[in-house]
């Protein structure tokens, strides 16, 4: 039985590590030096990093400093996220060394860029697909695209191999995962899934390990962790028993 990966999360805002509840700034727990956290997910256990750079991500600026700095100190296989609009920009992303790239909205403001880049990378490219009330939400969440599943098919016309679903209403609200939401895009697609977005128990990640079936072979894990709601060693052992019936 394959687990689930789980990928913790160090989301950076004006060089420091934070979590936010539903996207909004404002909403922003500072968590302290992000290039630590990293290292503490590295030592215990994690094997990926789920790296956001939300200032790019909300167009004021950027953490390029930090990320680079947590891509030299730990040896992980990182995911990173955020302003990743344009070739240069996702140039400059690669060179950091990351295993992953995320695109978001780009596939809404500049899909046929956006569909090279998936066919050109396949593997190291992927696409977040932030969801509220059935529409794909991009600029930090601040601006709402299209409908799901117009931006699906379009992206699985190019190739997509994988996404990353996040239900906004649920994303650093402890409220559990959307598995509504990622059962009905696992529907849509053949694509591998991460889910991101209230995950609060261990029990959370259990439900996700019984979606397995239908593409979901990732999780990102943010707030709980922050908080201390669950350890990651825990989460990790959980990530590896056998995944229960989906329902």
């Amino acid at each position: 039985m394959t687990a689930l990966t789980i990928l913790p999360a160090v989301d950076l805002i004006g060089g420091e590590a934070v979590q936010l509840v539903r996207g909004v700034a404002s909403s922003a727990t500072v968590f302290g030096d992000p290039v630590t956290a990293a290292r503490r997910w590295q030592a215990e256990g994690a094997k990926w990093l789920h790296l956001v750079d939300l200032d790019a991500a909300f167009g004021r600026g950027g953490n390029a400093a930090a990320v680079a700095r947590i891509a030299e100190t730990v040896d992980l296989q990182i995911e990173l996220s955020g302003g990743i609009r344009d070739q240069a920009a996702l140039e400059r992303a690669l060179a950091t060394g990351a295993a992953r790239v995320n695109l978001g909205t780009a596939a809404l403001e500049n899909p046929a860029w956006c569909a090279e880049a998936v066919a050109c990378w396949p593997d190291r490219v992927a696409v977040s697909l932030d969801i509220r009330d059935g529409r794909v939400a991009g600029r930090g969440w601040t601006m709402t695209g299209p409908l799901l599943e117009e931006v699906v098919a379009r992206l699985d016309a190019a190739g997509c191999r994988r996404y990353v679903v996040t239900a906004i209403a649920s994303d650093g609200a402890m409220a559990g995962p959307d598995l509504t939401l990622l059962r009905h895009v696992a529907a849509l697609t053949g694509a591998a899934l991460t889910a991101s977005g209230g995950i609060a128990r261990l029990d959370d990640l259990r439900a996700l390990r019984g979606l397995a079936g239908l593409g979901v072979d990732s999780a990102i894990v943010g707030t709980a962790l922050y908080v201390g709601a669950f350890a990651l060693a825990d989460a990790l052992r959980v990530a590896t028993e056998p995944a229960p019936e989906a329902s």
